[in-house]
């Protein structure tokens, strides 16, 4: 199970692997990956649905007079790779919260590497509460994006979500 690869969608796969076992059940430590690139359609689209209309988002001529190399993907966009990392491995998980750091700009057309890592698990009643730790590499290597996550799970046993494939 671990270690494969899924293609879900244009530009987008889904990684996993675990650091401390191989046994598909969530434990400290363990890693989940997703890299994704962000087009000029996803930006467009998440625009419409956030009304964040910012120039730096859609003119390049603003982006570098902002001190940019050219137009900039929303960050909360690419953040949106956590809660669908955790969905896709434990449908039903509850997102309870998320901090962000954002460290460095994305741009259209990056190769982003959106990673969860299991910090400290602890039961409660029949449900697990997960703390983790979240970071997005550009081209898998520059930190772009990095923070802390909460989530409810209903299980540790790892899944794929096949609606995404």
């Amino acid at each position: 199970m671990f270690g494969r690869s899924s293609v879900l969608a244009k530009g987008s796969s889904l990684r996993y692997f675990s650091s401390s076992s191989s046994s598909g059940v969530l434990k400290i430590g363990d890693v989940l990956r997703q890299t994704r690139t962000f087009s000029n359609d996803d930006v467009g689209q998440y625009s419409k649905l956030s009304h964040d209309v910012n120039p730096l988002h859609f003119d390049s001529e603003s982006a570098r007079a902002a001190g940019f190399e050219d137009r900039l993907v929303h960050g909360l966009l690419v953040a949106s790779l956590f809660p669908w990392i955790i969905s896709s491995h434990f449908p039903g998980a509850i997102y309870v919260s998320q901090s962000l750091h954002f460290r460095s700009p994305v741009y259209v057309g990056d190769e982003i590497v959106g990673e969860v890592k299991a910090i400290s698990i602890k039961q409660s009643k029949k449900r697990y509460i997960a703390k983790l730790s979240t970071k997005c590499l550009k081209n898998g290597e520059l930190l772009v994006l990095d923070g802390e996550a909460m989530a409810i799970l209903p299980t540790l046993a790892l899944e794929h979500d096949s609606r995404r494939s």
